[in-house]
């Protein structure tokens, strides 16, 4: 991953264009590559694409929208699956990028898949977990192919509780309390049929 040493503002990192596809985060002000999702996490997160979109209005559900956090300088991360409120969907609309700006609404829900490697599960259920709760997103979800794992965190005064499902446990969202899926059904992705 290339991580630039000049420090950013959030105006910068917004304005930003080197001229290539490159995908960024802005990681405590510095501007961090975000290397392409492989294809297992691709599937994963059509596949909950597909199961929350049978609850929430489909125009709530986003891929590759920004989300401004909080940290030591700014940080933005891009979630693989987020939901948003409808106060946040009115907040986005008609921006010309995809962004949840700090004086937006949180949105509902966060979705994280796990990619292979140390500094991805560090990122993902350490540094996201703490930037997730302090931005006051109510529920953030950590899918983990490698640990066979869904584990749900539920934000109670400002902390998340956690609760890690595996198999065919049936995951227990407050956000989506009629969801019928497990953490099997979501981790088949990649299976041989």
């Amino acid at each position: 991953m290339t991580t630039t040493t000049r420090r950013m503002t959030l105006e910068e990192y917004l304005d930003y264009d080197d001229g290539t596809d490159t995908r960024y985060e802005l990681v405590n002000g510095e501007l961090a590559e975000v290397p392409s999702e492989s294809d297992l996490n691709n599937e994963i997160a059509m596949i909950l694409l597909f199961a929350i979109g049978q609850f929430i209005n489909p125009k709530l559900l986003r891929r590759g929208t920004e989300i401004v956090v909080n940290g030591y300088r700014t940080t933005t991360r891009i979630p693989d699956l987020m939901v948003l409120t409808e106060d946040l969907a009115a907040a986005l609309s008609g921006s010309k990028r995809s962004v949840v700006m700090p004086d937006m609404p949180p949105p509902a829900l966060v979705v994280e898949i796990v990619s292979p490697g140390t500094a991805n599960e560090a990122r993902d259920y350490r540094y996201k977990r703490s930037e997730y709760a302090a931005r006051g997103i109510a529920e953030y979800w950590i899918v983990d192919p490698q640990q066979s794992q869904m584990t749900i965190l539920t934000l109670v005064d400002g902390l998340y509780e956690e609760a890690v499902f595996k198999g065919n446990d049936r995951l227990l969202s407050t956000t989506l309390p009629n969801l019928n899926l497990t953490p099997a059904q979501v981790l088949q992705a990649g299976a041989s049929e």
